[in-house]
């Protein structure tokens, strides 16, 4: 059963914590991550894209000259795409991009994302995050003290306000409960903080 070591605010260590085999110890199934990525960018575009072709373009209703007899081209709307202010060919419309994954399948990325940053090393747990006041150079001096200067996501099992107001001004860190906890996000910042309810409770939701 793997363990990591549980430390306060100034990296030292005050405990130890057993992670389950089945979350933080499991095959990392590459395709999976990938599938769940593609999902979850997929249902953050909007889908707003819109253009007019020439049946919604405004005007164009009568015919620009005769059919023949003047030596120019055959004109039938002045809303050609061949003209200048016409509709637009094959232009992007409104969709839905959206596509769902079985849950299943999110379960196990999700249990793939755990185990990959639990063997690079790069999960932190913490007894208890406590910031007095709100401000960013505790936020600042608490990150210096476990040696991040990229990018971190701290996992949360409840409304820590303080945290929260002393990380919003720092770019590359985010401050996320547990229950909103995603396969993107545990890829895309480079190290993982939790408290060890944290650590806890992701377990029972994932048994789940």
């Amino acid at each position: 059963m793997p363990e990591l070591d549980i430390c306060d605010i100034n990296k030292n260590i005050v405990g130890k914590i057993s992670l389950s085999d089945d979350i933080f110890n499991s095959e990392i199934k590459d395709y999976l991550l990938h599938k769940v990525v593609i999902s979850h960018l997929a249902n953050l575009r909007r889908g707003t894209h819109s253009t007019k072709n020439k049946k919604v373009v405004r005007g164009g209703g009568k015919k620009p000259w005769r059919q023949k007899g003047t030596g120019m081209a055959r004109a039938g709307s002045i809303r050609s795409p061949l003209w200048k202010g016409g509709g637009i060919v094959f232009g992007p419309s409104p969709r839905d991009y959206s596509h769902t994954v079985p849950k299943k399948v999110r379960r196990s990325a999700l249990i793939s994302a755990l185990s990959l940053k639990f063997k690079n090393g790069d999960i932190f747990v913490l007894d208890t995050i406590n910031i007095d006041t709100p401000k960013t150079k505790n936020m600042v001096s608490f990150m210096k003290n476990f040696n991040i200067n990229r990018s971190v996501l701290f996992l949360i099992d409840d409304n820590n306000i303080n945290l929260k107001l002393s990380a919003r001004n720092i770019p590359g860190v985010r401050v996320q409960r547990i229950d909103s906890i995603n396969v993107y996000d545990l890829l895309y910042y480079d190290k993982i903080i939790c408290t060890r309810n944290a650590i806890s409770k992701i377990e029972e939701n994932i048994k789940i």
